[in-house]
């Protein structure tokens, strides 16, 4: 490689600028402008036309800010709260059970908002104050099992990442969010085996039981919220909508329940959730512009084509090739942040997968679990610093107690990877051809 060849000198451009604390979206555009200067025949004012471009034909990116924002109405209601009691009323009568409860609203909680950090800033408080009130349990162990938990939110649909890959691999968002059910479920069902397993090893507490009188009237306090992802999903899946409208009817939605029936909304409320929702689209949509400028400069140098040359080299079976992929997802997770992996590196795999007849949507369903596993690995998982926010607690005790549910998701993950049935079944079921 020339390390003085035009796309070095953007790389290391992009690098420096990133650790002296450059947005990272911010430091894909001055890199790929520097790359534009130096190459000849090439017109800066492309980077603008990428950009312009990629923004406008790619209208699914609308759905982002519109899930983020049905997150932050829900936040602000008394969804969240209503959804809780529904889950304790479910299964906190059993040992652990508040930890149970935990992983119960994330599955819940991942039909509605597509975001792992909305998840953990949703609930996460509330989780950690209910589990840590009296000591019974360790608020290291309810902050790594709220980060652990949130890392199922963008894996059940609606999803996110999901919609970026999208953007990036042509793939159906309605299969993909399909293909994210069984996944999800199945790292749902890894965490609840620990936490299982942690109850009888030290002794958590039993929580007094719901009586089956109250059960009724708590499921119908909660039953607009719980309706949230049916309405969600059967918009896409009859065709009414097209995933970026039920979006929108999802931020409706959230706004009906929460400000109507509810009535726990001040306008107060709605204008901090408004600029909450404006300020995380608008720092996604820069890492989104600067991909799309990236990703043409990757495409003139022949990144794609090149990875492609080399793994094909090496003879790679589909297999070898996929926990070859896991084994670098996984090692860059521990270190760059996951839309960024999601922009920049994926594009780069997937024609090698096209190319070995990987279904694109097993791909991503796995490429997606393997980005959101970073979000909890040490050193860097952006979950973790945002549990040690909420919980007041070190890094380092999350760390300890995250290690059993990381563990437990990368076996469900494996299962994930060699038996893609676990993903295609589903959209197979409603008329997939991959």
């Amino acid at each position: 490689m020339n390390f003085a060849s035009p796309f070095s000198l953007a790389i290391l451009a992009m690098t420096i600028l990133a650790f002296l604390g450059l947005p990272i979206g911010h430091a894909m555009i001055c890199g790929s402008i520097l790359y534009l200067l130096l190459v000849p025949g090439l017109d800066l004012g492309t980077a603008a036309e990428q950009i312009l471009n990629g923004m406008y034909v790619n209208y699914i990116i609308l759905a982002v800010p519109l899930f983020i924002l049905a997150a932050e109405l829900m936040n602000i209601g008394s969804m969240t709260e209503r959804l809780l009691r529904f889950c304790d009323a479910i299964v906190g009568r059993f040992r652990g059970g508040l930890a149970q409860v935990n992983v119960l609203q994330s599955v819940i909680f991942a039909g509605m908002s597509g975001s792992a950090i909305a998840d953990a800033a949703g609930t996460g408080k509330m989780m950690q104050n209910m589990m840590t009130a009296g000591g019974k349990y360790r608020a290291s162990y309810a902050a790594a099992l709220t980060a652990a938990t949130s890392v199922i939110g963008p894996i059940i649909p609606p999803s996110i990442p999901m919609i970026l890959y999208a953007l990036v691999s042509d793939a159906s968002i309605g299969y993909l969010f399909l293909g994210g059910v069984i996944p999800g479920l199945l790292m749902a069902g890894a965490q609840m085996g620990i936490v299982a397993w942690g109850a009888r090893r030290e002794n958590f507490p039993v929580e007094p039981p719901t009586p089956l009188r109250e059960l009724p009237g708590i499921t119908a306090r909660a039953f607009p919220t719980l309706m949230m992802p049916v309405l969600l999903l059967g918009c896409i899946y009859s065709g009414i909508t097209t995933p970026t409208e039920a979006a929108a009817i999802a931020g409706a939605y959230a706004l009906l329940i929460a400000a109507v029936l509810y009535r726990s909304v001040s306008w107060r409320d709605f204008y901090r959730s408004l600029l909450t929702s404006a300020r995380t689209s608008a720092g996604i949509g820069m890492l989104i512009a600067g991909a799309l400028v990236f990703n043409y400069v990757v495409t003139i140098e022949n990144i794609p084509n090149g990875v492609r040359t080399l793994l094909t080299q090496w003879e790679l079976s589909p297999i070898g090739f996929l926990i070859i992929v896991n084994i670098l997802l996984l090692a860059l997770g521990c270190l760059l942040e996951g839309t960024t992996i999601l922009l920049v590196v994926v594009p780069a795999l997937i024609p090698t997968a096209k190319a070995l007849g990987i279904d694109p949507v097993h791909f991503g369903v796995m490429v997606v679990i393997n980005i959101m596993l970073g979000l909890i690995t040490p050193p860097y998982g952006l979950l973790l610093f945002v549990m040690t926010r909420i919980a007041e607690v070190p890094v380092r005790d999350i760390v300890r107690d995250v290690m059993p549910f990381l563990f437990a998701m990368i076996a469900a993950l494996a299962v994930i990877t060699f038996v893609p049935q676990t993903v295609l079944f589903l959209p197979r079921l409603f008329g997939y051809g991959g």
